[in-house]
């Protein structure tokens, strides 16, 4: 179930002594886990989802090519892939300190030639800030001591229908550029509607708490594996309410339960560096 793209491309890149020097020299860093259901199709097993992680720049993407190209024969889910790939391309090219993630995303979208469109989120650490550049409902949840302490805004032109990268659909022009200030303990959640069509805060609360009573220490791994799976859970419910339900119900439509949807999840544990730098 899970996408390895991006974790595989990093483990045939090992670290080079100027990109130990950097990781050595910042305050705080991501541990970082994730997991991906497909949503079940056999014309497209992959899905629709696509995302990388990146230790070495302390930098993740996420992108969720949007599933009405499938009226035109187009597999979205091929474009979400080329833009996330081009995204870790262009992210191993500067090999810099600070990583700009709207600068990645642009050199990412002006290369994605393919049909089609996707949301996209680009996610860095620098020191004690997350710097995000988002295009769509894909976005992270902050949690500190267990408490949600903050939920990036999704894009929407309407009810179910997002923003998205593509050429001939919305551009950079529209992104959303955040900095969120991070301490050491934090969780971020990061993942496509997926999940957050699914699973309320309150539910994601549950889990880390949970967790944090059971083991010394938070597996970034093993969350996103939970986080995902109770998304699938919750995707399958046909009636009760639901992120997605509550949503449609704002906007004058009459939704009952989950979405079925792909579910992408990366989690990030805020640490300090001595703590992961054995990877």
């Amino acid at each position: 179930m899970e996408d390895t793209m991006g974790e595989s491309m990093m483990e045939r890149i090992k670290p080079s002594e100027s990109v130990m020097k950097i990781l050595t020299e910042r305050s705080l860093m991501m541990d970082l886990g994730s997991f991906y259901i497909p949503k079940k199709s056999k014309s497209k097993p992959r899905g629709d989802d696509a995302y990388f992680i990146c230790k070495h720049h302390q930098t993740i993407g996420l992108a969720d090519g949007v599933a009405s190209w499938a009226k035109k024969g187009i597999d979205a889910g091929e474009y979400a892939r080329q833009l996330m790939d081009n995204c870790l391309t262009a992210l191993y090219a500067k090999n810099k300190k600070i990583v700009d993630p709207k600068m990645i995303l642009e050199e990412a979208y002006l290369k994605t030639e393919i049909k089609g469109s996707s949301t996209a989120c680009i996610i860095t650490l620098t020191n004690e800030y997350l710097h995000i550049v988002n295009v769509g409902d894909s976005g992270i949840m902050l949690f500190r001591d267990g408490d949600l302490i903050y939920k990036s805004p999704a894009q929407q032109h309407r009810f179910n229908s997002p923003y998205q990268l593509g050429k001939r659909s919305d551009d950079l022009s529209v992104a959303e550029e955040l900095t969120i200030e991070v301490k050491a303990g934090d969780v971020m959640v990061a993942g496509t509607d997926g999940l957050f069509d699914n699973v309320f805060a309150s539910e994601i609360e549950d889990v880390i708490r949970v967790v944090c009573k059971k083991e010394s220490c938070l597996e970034p791994q093993v969350l996103a594996r939970s986080f995902a799976k109770l998304a699938l859970k919750n995707s399958r419910h046909k009636d009760g309410d639901s992120p997605y339900s509550r949503a449609a119900m704002i906007e004058g439509y009459l939704k009952n339960g989950g979405k079925p949807d792909d579910i992408t999840v990366v989690v990030a544990h805020i640490v300090p560096p001595m703590e992961i730098l054995g990877f």
